[in-house]
């Protein structure tokens, strides 16, 4: 077992390379005004074409959603030799100079930076973050040609640090200096993270890795988070490759810590996350041992969300749908086999938590039974396949609103069903596994561009069988999923509790200094009643208890205080206010609905499953 470290500072650890000779095309990225949240970048295009084309992309792959990045690019100017060039816009984000070809052309411009999330780009004073989908403009004609970024130190930035998968060529010992990218994608693929930030590292699988923390303070437990980390990745890379090296020469995580913030954005050799502070682990705190961690600790969903990105490396970022051979960054790409890639990773990255050791029997099974609930509670799973969801996600699940519930289903949850039931029913009829399925994907596929055909031909020789009906059933109809027996087969007892009141009533809602409804969801009590999204209740009408007695009428603030008023009264009204118009919505009370618990019943046939497995791909049989 290797110690966690502190990690010196980039570059103080070898050698520094000498800049290589000059590439086509060279960004450079500089702090043009903190307090106004710029960055200044110029690109050098060595050998423009005539009247070359420019574009900044629309979306960023991973976060399936145009976001216009154009946006918040501002001054765009072009000159070659000192003299201006006419520059004319396209549409909303390209642009066409009037070069010459034979001489260099520089593009100069700004783009505006306050976007806290992993998605885009931030600076302020304490900090600077991009990713160069944002910032760094694509040369049309010329994506296939090595990129340098060249990042600038400057008072503005003093003290500050850099991280980035890029690989470094010739950088001070602070990590400002310059980088290069084989090509757009790659460099599109390397998010940059800039200021003083806590830094350590660790080696998994003979690979370094890095972790960057912003936004922490000095009680932040870093050696628990880097050994925690590791047991992640090291289950990881024995998972694909069993004793061979992963597919990339070093890692880097790079975390913010903000007040109330939670993501993450996969990348080829790293990955940008944001958690609450209050989440990270901490010194001078009882000493509590990994496998001790709950359900409900906020350190356990962390941990999850490093388990989900990591595993992202090799499935959709490499292992990827057809559709993804080469990204089209002016457009949708649509795909509907997100509840593979999204889905299987967000099966997996709990399950590894189990299988490192840093959650028990018992936690697992509460944040598998989270997820099965959270799928029942949704209507929409009756009305779109995870399929159709997959292909949507550009226009339903990324534009969450209060319908969003009843139109669609997350192709990460039930994504995660999927992947559960197809491992299970491989374990019950014990010929294989769908981790051995994965691995034969790989090996396939040879890492890269995947079709659903694939998956099925792969269950097909190892499952000893075809699973077409599955996959139709499970994955492009609106069937619920056969979880119950399935989980029962494999050693887990489900029972079924009491609903929250919310959801017995067919409701989200918020309660903070009043009670206002979020989410009317399909079928339920409230919608019957004829409650909206954005209602705010404030009170309820209830019938005289007994005869002879008085209606009755209350102000609520909270939800559960309906459950004190209504006695075992089944019919109330709503008192709700509307656009600043009060009505009157007569309620039924609903009969009692359930969840889903699942508690250990079977120990050592849930060990089978849920226990480090065997990296022979293929042979790996389970009863």
């Amino acid at each position: 077992m290797s110690t966690a470290r502190k990690t010196p500072k980039v570059g103080a650890s070898r050698p520094v390379r000498q800049a290589p000779a000059p590439t086509g095309l060279h960004y450079t990225v500089a702090v043009h005004s903190a307090q106004a949240h710029l960055f200044a970048v110029t690109l050098r295009i060595e050998q423009p074409a005539h009247n070359q084309r420019v574009s900044l992309p629309v979306w960023i792959p991973g976060s399936y959603l145009v976001r216009e990045f154009s946006q918040h690019l501002q001054g765009l100017s072009a000159t070659q030799g000192g003299q201006p060039v006419a520059l004319k816009q396209l549409d909303k984000h390209r642009w066409q100079a009037a070069a010459v070809p034979g001489q260099p052309l520089e593009l100069r411009y700004a783009v505006y930076a306050l976007d806290a999330s992993v998605r885009t780009a931030f600076l302020d004073t304490t900090r600077g973050f991009f990713n160069p989908t944002s910032l760094c403009l694509q040369v049309l004609g010329q994506e296939d040609q090595p990129h340098a970024l060249e990042l600038v130190s400057s008072p503005a930035t003093a003290g500050w640090q850099v991280a980035t998968g890029l690989e470094p060529h010739n950088v001070d010992s602070d990590g400002f200096g310059h980088y290069r990218a084989q090509h757009y994608d790659e460099l599109a693929d390397c998010p940059v993270e800039m200021g003083r930030f806590w830094s350590g590292s660790f080696t998994a699988g003979g690979v370094p890795h890095r972790f960057v923390v912003s936004g922490t303070g000095a009680w932040l437990d870093g050696e628990r988070l880097l050994d925690d980390t590791r047991r992640i990745c090291e289950e990881q890379i024995a998972f694909w490759h069993g004793d061979e090296a992963p597919p990339f020469e070093r890692y880097v995580f790079m975390m913010h810590a903000s007040a109330d913030g939670y993501g993450g954005l996969e990348h080829r050799n790293s990955t940008a996350l944001i958690c609450q502070r209050a989440d990270l682990p901490r010194l001078n705190t009882p000493t509590t041992k990994p496998a001790a961690l709950k359900a409900t600790d906020g350190y356990t969903t962390l941990l999850g969300l490093i388990s989900h990105e990591y595993f992202h490396t090799w499935n959709v970022k490499r292992l990827r749908p057809s559709e993804f051979a080469r990204y089209d960054y002016t457009q949708e790409n649509y795909t509907e086999l997100l509840w593979f890639f999204e889905g299987f990773t967000s099966y997996y990255d709990d399950l590894f938590l189990r299988r490192a050791g840093l959650i028990d029997d018992t936690t697992y099974l509460q944040l598998l039974a989270k997820t099965i609930n959270q799928v029942l509670q949704t209507p929409g799973r009756h009305l779109q396949s995870v399929a159709q969801a997959s292909f949507d996600a550009w226009v339903k699940y990324y534009r969450i609103g209060e319908n969003t519930p009843n139109a669609t289903v997350s192709y990460y949850t039930k994504g995660a069903l999927v992947a559960l039931c197809l491992d299970l029913t491989l374990r019950t009829e014990g010929h294989t596994t769908l981790d051995a399925v994965m691995r034969e994907l790989w090996q396939r596929c040879k890492g890269g561009p995947m079709r659903e055909a694939d998956l099925l031909r792969a269950l097909k020789k190892l499952g000893k069988r075809p699973f077409d009906a599955e996959l139709a059933a499970w994955v492009h109809s609106t069937d619920d999923l056969p979880t119950h027996d399935l989980l029962q087969n494999q050693g887990a007892k489900l029972h079924h509790d009491k609903a929250p009141l919310a959801q017995q009533l067919g409701l989200r809602v918020g309660e903070s200094g009043s009670l206002t409804i979020k989410t009317v969801l399909r079928g339920g009590a409230a919608e019957a009643a004829g409650l909206a999204a954005g209602d705010e209740w404030l009170g309820v009408e209830l019938p005289a208890a007994q005869r002879g007695e008085p209606a009755e009428a209350w102000r609520i603030h909270k939800l559960d205080e309906l459950l004190m008023l209504r006695g075992q009264r089944t019919e109330l009204v709503a008192l709700v206010s509307r656009d600043k118009r009060l009505l009157r919505c007569p309620l039924d009370w609903p009969t009692e609905s359930q969840t889903v618990r699942l508690t250990v019943a079977d120990a050592p046939r849930l060990g089978n499953w849920l226990n480090p497995p065997d990296t022979d791909a293929g042979s790996h049989t389970q009863g």
